[in-house]
């Protein structure tokens, strides 16, 4: 007869992004203490360094050859296309943690807070941003949870998810601290083997102002304490903690604008609406989908990607231009990528505009709006500061929503000067770039890193290594 194998152990998985090795210290005794107790190391990250190619890849341990998660976005070529911030879990090639943590025990059970690629995830429970949007074209703001009941039970014990306070100009801790909360609430109540929960404070004011603003510094120093919440609901129940983070962000104020670029060169074209001008992926010979410091762009055919590659690797700000080989040699062979992929230089950054003349920007340029641009926007971040009285802009608005009329919260800037921080790039020292923490040693987490460098792929073997500890 067989012996029947061991339960798995409960782990707390906290993906606090934008949180580097360099960030820890006597600012962050929570962080400090958990890394004191336990092990922790740089990460070695992915390209391109950003939210849902480096979550498929802690996810699956895989590279984004492989999950197919480019980026935070690409263009779908069978589509016609450019979708960026897709939830679906099948998007990400490959066997999950939590599909593998499974097999190794059918009792396993995981709760998936906030991580991307959450929508159709095979785990227990789970909560999601998810609006509706009604056939009168409004937005209505709202969570998708899994099971519908679990969502019902958290908001209705916190409160609506403060959707505010997680993108936009009014983005800032109130959103970590709800789902921190709802961590909480989940540890407590329904005790999975693994919860996962991701939390995005750092991401605002970095970007808005650099990581070495005093605002910045200050940001640490606040989800330090929101960790050490959550690190000690796990040692009280028995779990051990593992802090990873996406990415680290660096100073980055010099915007470049690589459509323009190519449409300047005639090699983009825009469709004229009564709305602006609107990207042109039919007519247009090359362009490109910009994600913070990687811009993947898609080609008509071999001479026109020789031609692109010829106009670009003159733009200044552009600090390398992977063509084939080049992809291949960064693990970003994959049918998504563009048929080029250009990795800002230090310090700069790829904005998706590419009208030349802000009176024929598309009437989505000044909202906050993830899905209808073509590309990240950083921007979305801040109020226009050439708005007179912003908040009178903002009143009027809901105003008009409040009587039912059809409106635009046009209040986001068209300067990309603004912005201050970004991520995308590997940095040039492993200290800034993202980090692995866990409350026990290398010898029980997976195995020490050689050269102190933990590979991203290595996260999901580490995980199940803490939840078969003995």
């Amino acid at each position: 007869m067989l012996a029947s194998r061991p339960s798995l152990k409960p782990v707390l998985l906290l993906d606090v992004v934008g949180l580097t090795a360099r960030q820890i210290s006597e600012a962050t005794p929570n962080l400090q203490s958990l890394q004191a107790r336990g092990d922790g190391a740089p990460m070695r990250g992915v390209l391109p360094a950003v939210t849902c190619s480096a979550q498929a890849t802690m996810l699956t341990g895989l590279l984004p050859r492989e999950h197919g998660c480019v980026g935070n976005g690409w263009f779908f070529r069978d589509l016609g296309e450019v979708w960026l911030w897709r939830q679906s879990n099948a998007l990400v090639r490959g066997p999950k943690l939590y599909e593998r943590a499974k097999e190794l025990d059918p009792k396993f059970t995981c709760a998936k807070l906030f991580w991307w690629w959450n929508m159709g995830a095979d785990v227990d429970w789970s909560i999601t941003p998810r609006p509706f949007y009604p056939a009168d074209g409004r937005k209505i703001l709202a969570t998708y949870g899994a099971p519908d009941e679990f969502r019902a039970g958290i908001e209705g014990e916190l409160g609506p998810f403060p959707f505010f306070d997680f993108w936009g100009p009014k983005s800032g801790l109130p959103s970590s601290r709800w789902i921190a909360d709802a961590a909480l609430r989940t540890l407590r109540t329904y005790r999975p083997t693994l919860t996962m929960a991701y939390l995005p404070h750092l991401d605002y004011d970095h970007q808005r102002f650099g990581p070495d603003d005093e605002r910045s510094r200050k940001a640490v120093v606040e989800i330090d304490a929101i960790v050490g919440d959550l690190i000690t609901a796990a040692d009280e129940i028995g779990a051990e903690a593992v802090v990873v983070s996406e990415y680290g962000i660096e100073h980055a104020p010099n915007p470049v604008h690589v459509n323009r670029a190519l449409r300047e060169a005639n090699l983009l074209q825009v469709r004229r609406t009564p709305v602006g001008e609107i990207l042109d992926v039919y007519a247009s010979h090359a362009f490109a989908v910009a994600d913070h410091q990687v811009a993947h762009v898609y080609c008509k055919d071999e001479r026109t990607i020789n031609q692109t590659k010829s106009l670009l690797r003159g733009l200044p700000g552009v600090g390398e231009i992977l063509d084939a080989a080049g992809k291949a040699r960064q693990g970003l062979d994959h049918s998504n990528s563009g048929d080029l992929v250009c990795v800002a230089a230090r310090k700069h950054w790829f904005t998706y505009y590419y009208w030349l003349d802000d009176r024929n920007a598309p009437d989505f340029a000044p909202t906050v709006d993830i899905h209808r641009k073509p590309g990240y926007d950083p921007c979305e971040l801040f109020v226009d500061p050439k708005l007179p009285v912003p908040a009178l802009r903002v009143a009027r608005r809901l105003f008009q929503k409040a009587i039912g009329m059809r409106y635009l919260m046009d209040v986001i800037p068209l300067d990309a000067t603004l912005v201050q921080g970004s991520h995308g790039r590997v940095p040039d020292e492993a200290l800034d770039g993202p980090v692995f923490l866990s409350s026990r040693p290398w010898e029980q987490c997976g195995g020490v890193p050689q050269n102190g460098i933990i590979e991203m792929t290595s996260v999901p073997d580490r995980v199940l290594a803490l939840l078969q500890r003995s």
